[in-house]
């Protein structure tokens, strides 16, 4: 994504994850498995991945059921479809968005200037869960509203300046599964990295992840359902 025009940025240190167990013997596997077995389906669990850091919760406590949880999502929140310039070219957005966060917690990418909504109640509630599971604070989450196999996220890096170098970004999955597909921008030799992520997962990505892979959901043929995706993130304030 191009990056934003957001002044002096004053990058505060890497925030520390929880040490988790290790995955095994999935290392060298291109397509990941649909499910991972930590001590707990609420636990993090690290998946080996190189030049960066990546982490997986099956089944992170919630305030409330999946169902409940997603068709509130879906009717409380301001949905808009923003045009968006990728490559040169302007085109809408195929999927629904809403930013949410902090005060001030503006964010900008693909031409796109956010300023975030205020945090509702049941999306501050879902927030401190994530950030129970994550051990890592965040002032904004970004919803994606994937509303059938048309709907599509592109090959990108969450890597704009306000995000910082090394970001933790936690991303909640609900509703239908879909293949999140990883691709690593300079090293052909790395095998692409693509799993599914099914209703109530939680994968988190840190480390120099953004400055190194490319991460997105393509469209399908075979017909799925909605799906709500939150990617709660750290933004970086101008002081």
């Amino acid at each position: 994504m191009p990056d934003s025009a957001f002044g002096t940025l004053h990058v505060p240190d890497v925030p520390t994850v929880p040490e988790v167990p290790e995955v095994p013997n999935i290392a060298d596997m291109p397509d990941m498995p649909q499910h991972w077995f930590a001590p707990s389906d609420a636990a993090l669990c690290a998946i080996p991945i190189e030049d960066g850091q990546l982490w997986f919760a099956a089944r992170p406590a919630l305030p409330l059921p999946h169902a409940e949880l997603m068709a509130r999502l879906i009717a409380e929140t301001p949905w808009r479809q923003d045009a968006i310039r990728v490559y040169g070219k302007t085109h809408l957005q195929p999927r629904l968005c809403c930013w949410y966060g902090d005060a001030g917690a503006a964010y900008s990418y693909s031409g796109l200037q956010l300023m975030p909504q205020p945090w509702t109640d049941l999306l501050a509630q879902v927030r401190s869960a994530i950030e129970a599971v994550c051990g890592h604070g965040f002032n904004s989450v970004l919803l994606n509203y994937y509303r059938n196999q048309s709907d599509s996220m592109g090959l990108h890096s969450d890597d704009e300046p306000e995000l910082g170098r090394e970001p933790l970004i936690a991303s909640l999955s609900l509703g239908a599964t879909r293949r999140f597909v990883l691709c690593h921008k300079t090293r052909p030799e790395l095998a692409r990295r693509q799993f599914d992520l099914e209703n109530g997962n939680l994968l988190l990505m840190g480390g120099a992840l953004q400055q190194h892979w490319l991460h997105g959901i393509h469209k399908q043929q075979r017909s799925v359902g909605p799906r709500l995706n939150l990617t709660f993130r750290q933004i970086i304030m101008k002081p």
